[in-house]
């Protein structure tokens, strides 16, 4: 009963006049033996590839990128507030606390205020992100997105798309997979799928929702693309994605390990690279061909309506990021460096440390003055 309506579903959903152009169906790109289409089925290699890529980043993360951080001055993780029942439950009660309730809590505890006020602090600290795991996290971005674009870059090079988007369409649906192609979307599938995956585990981010349906936009424009055969656009798609992501992972590593002159450089190159990417090749080699070249050699259908609208969706993200980059361009002509925006919510736990330390040592020596008058 239950395959049977499944069957019906995937049935409809799949519907040959949706998902092809005109007087073709799913049999005219059945793979044969001289010949290897994009397979639906495909896709969950996809989901494979991401249980993978995590395994392999939390290994780096963890044997690699950990120790470089360390070793170039980022510190571990802030202590943990000692353990303290009556505490953590007024913490997670109250957030922060006023005079009369730490005041409460000493009372309770047969503490000083002073013990008190430490321990809020501390439990504040743990939450923050810690500049160390940020490092990590943007050291595994930057490690992937250079290797993806230098494969992509290598398996495009011999494709006539690469040099004229118009060989996208010709001969449509009738495209073949190579090998080299096949994994490279797989790989930039789970790549996505990853991070989908790890967002709600990562460092939060400001433009949090927005990376969220930009990863989503793109597995449904990566699934979508490969399930039609589209795959042609598709890696253009990525080739023009990865070019930028280079330079801004770059940018972050060397801003949270204090390199200012080297971010701020990297800053540069990174914005040159998202103008020309997202700004230029972007609209006008990927979304106008797909738009108003594609209809003078194939005949439309639902599934190029539903594809283009996806790829406009993302340049509008990419003009809200566009933005925000001028905002930071603008912060860095006027200050002293580069601050992400597009990175971190909140500041670090160890600049919040320092802070937190210089605020303890001011106090004490207050007290120490007051107590010698």
């Amino acid at each position: 009963m239950a395959g049977g309506v499944v069957q019906r579903f995937g049935k409809w959903f799949w519907n040959e006049d949706v998902w092809l152009p005109p007087n073709f169906t799913w049999a005219d790109i059945k793979n044969t033996e001289k010949v290897k289409y994009a397979q639906f089925d495909d896709l969950y290699y996809g989901f494979l590839v991401a249980l993978v890529l995590l395994v392999i980043r939390y290994t780096l993360e963890r044997l690699v990128f950990c120790p470089l951080g360390v070793r170039l001055g980022l510190r571990q993780r802030v202590r943990k507030a000692p353990d303290n029942h009556v505490l953590e439950k007024a913490y997670l009660s109250n957030g922060k606390m006023g005079t009369q309730q730490v005041q409460g809590l000493a009372r309770q505890l047969e503490w000083t205020e002073r013990r008190v006020q430490r321990w809020i602090r501390q439990r504040v600290l743990q939450e923050k992100p810690c500049t160390l795991d940020k490092f990590t996290e943007s050291t595994w971005r930057f490690t992937f997105y250079f290797s993806i674009f230098c494969y992509g870059l290598y398996t495009l090079s011999d494709k006539p798309w690469l040099w004229d988007t118009m060989h996208c369409w010709y001969d449509y649906p009738h495209h073949s997979v190579t090998n080299d192609l096949w994994w490279y979307y797989m790989i930039e599938l789970g790549f996505y799928v990853s991070l989908t995956m790890s967002q709600f585990i990562d460092t939060k981010r400001k433009d949090f929702w927005q990376m969220f349906v930009h990863h989503i936009l793109t597995i449904v424009l990566l699934s979508l693309s490969w399930a039609c055969n589209l795959h042609r656009i598709g890696s253009l798609v990525l080739i023009v994605h990865d070019f930028a992501d280079v330079p801004l992972e770059a940018a972050k590593m060397a801003k949270y390990v204090k390199r200012q002159r080297l971010a701020d450089a990297a800053f540069a190159v990174f914005t040159l690279c998202w103008l020309v990417s997202r700004l230029g090749l972007y609209p006008y080699r990927v979304i106008y061909y797909t738009m108003f070249e594609a209809v003078k050699v194939i005949e439309m259908f639902a599934a190029y309506y539903i594809f283009n609208s996806l790829l406009v969706a993302l340049q509008f993200l990419h003009i809200v990021w566009t933005w925000m980059i001028a905002r930071v361009a603008l912060q860095a002509i006027t200050s002293n460096g580069v601050k992400d925006l597009r990175s971190d919510d909140e500041s670090s736990s160890q600049e919040d440390e320092k802070t937190s330390q210089n605020h303890d040592s001011g106090d004490f020596k207050r007290h120490k003055s007051r107590k010698a008058d």
